[in-house]
């Protein structure tokens, strides 16, 4: 990511393409695991952030494989923080929403693992031009 510099623990990036998360899922468990998460929550992050990659993929992109999503994890004190990256259309934040567990149907429930497994995440404002960042935040067990 542009301008994060020496801090990061890890940046990775990539097309949108599902054939591509493989190769993220491995460095974000190998980065997590260098941290000191145990394999549950290492297991639950590695989930969220997959998660949060196919939503990118399927709703932000809409399967154009010619994206790149870009993750950085930083350090801070005893929270983990992932940032994704897009250069994707603008999405409305107040549009993504867990649907209800009620509703049983395949698909749909990346947004509620995000939010079960993850202490925060927020959209947050992006540097000018289009995209989406997303920063999703875990304490360290």
């Amino acid at each position: 990511m542009k301008g994060s510099g020496e801090d990061a623990l890890l940046e990775f990036r990539i097309r949108a393409r599902s054939d591509q998360l493989g190769k993220m899922r491995a460095a974000v468990r190998e980065c997590v695991e260098g941290c000191g998460c145990g394999e549950t929550q290492t297991a639950d992050i590695v989930l969220a952030i997959d998660e949060a990659c196919q939503n990118i993929i399927r709703h932000a992109y809409k399967q154009d494989p010619s994206g790149v999503i870009e993750l950085e994890i930083r350090r801070e004190g005893r929270e983990l923080v992932f940032s994704l990256l897009d250069s994707a259309p603008k999405i409305d934040p107040s549009k993504v929403k867990p649907r209800d567990l009620d509703d049983i149907r395949p698909g749909g429930l990346g947004t509620h693992f995000i939010q079960k497994v993850m202490d925060r995440a927020d959209f947050v404002p992006r540097p000018p031009g289009t995209g989406n960042l997303l920063r999703m935040v875990k304490r360290i067990e």
